[in-house]
Parts: structure tokens; sequence; C-alpha cells
């Protein structure tokens, strides 16, 4: 069995119109919410085994945040792929991991992150800033990933919610 923490990026900054969208960092709130993010992996004890993410660096920012309060040991992997990414693209890039790690948490964009979790879990549910989605999924490989495969919605966290 796989565990999949499917994360967006935390709210980012439109305050500077000069930076092209790649470039954006995160604002006020956005700096506050990832971390009490990753606080919540740490406090539900599901810190991933890796954390890939987009190169954006609103993501690479967020995941850094997560890491950091989750305890996180590895070393994030990042990739341009996950830049406003579609369902496929996830699936590509999870497909090619090797079977020893059993939990990953990957960081990108909307609209893709919220369609990948509609079509792993069946379940459509608006997923904004900071949100993580935990799926499990019935598979042993991560060869074996693919849009035939359902997961389970474990749980929606919304930093809204947590307080």
């Amino acid at each position: 069995m796989k565990s999949l923490l499917i994360m967006r990026h935390a709210k980012s900054s439109w305050h500077n119109d000069l930076l092209g969208d790649h470039d954006r960092p995160l604002n006020k709130r956005g700096k506050e919410e990832a971390p009490l993010m990753g606080n919540l992996l740490k406090q539900e004890e599901i810190v991933p085994d890796l954390i890939i993410s987009s190169t954006a660096e609103r993501a690479v920012a967020t995941a850094e945040a997560v890491a950091l309060a989750c305890d996180y040991e590895n070393d994030i992997r990042y990739t341009r792929q996950f830049y406003h990414a579609d369902p496929e693209t996830y699936l590509e890039v999870l497909r090619e991991l090797p079977d020893e790690i059993n939990g990953v948490m990957i960081v990108g964009h909307n609209p893709g992150m919220q369609e990948f979790v509609a079509d792993l879990t069946g379940v459509d549910t608006r997923f904004t800033t900071a949100n993580i989605a935990h799926v499990q999924l019935l598979i042993q490989s991560w060869q074996a990933l693919d849009e035939t495969v359902s997961g389970k919605l474990l749980h929606l966290w919304r930093p809204k919610e947590l307080d």
C-alpha cells in the first residue's frame, strides 16, 4: 500500500507586477500556513519518505516550510514538470519512483492538483491554497499507478479549518 499527500502551494503574493508567474513568492498568509500544515503532518505522524515539488518559487517555499516543520529529513526533489501540471503528469512522475518509497508528498498548482485528487478518489472538492489531501493507494508498486487506480481519500486538511 502507498500513501500520497497532495498539497497545493500556499498563498502567493501578487505584490510585484514585474515578477513572472513562476517567480512569485509566498505572501504573509502563505508563510504562516505552510509551516502550520507541516506541523499538522508531524502531529498526525505522516511525514513522507519523499517530497517532490514544482520549481515555482511559491511551491518551493511551501515544500521547504512544510519539510522543516514536520522534521522531514531527506532532500526535496524539484521538477519543472509539476509547474501547472495536469493529472497525467503527476502519474508519470510518481510511476518512476522506487517501490521502497511508501509515502510521497507532491506540491503543485491548480487546476491540476484539484483534478488529480478528483481523478484518484472520485471526490470533487474545492482545493484551495495550502490544502493537503491524504490519499491511500491500494498498490504495492508505483509502476502500477495509472488512471484506473482508485485511491481512498483519508483526509482533506485546510489551514482555515485548523485554527
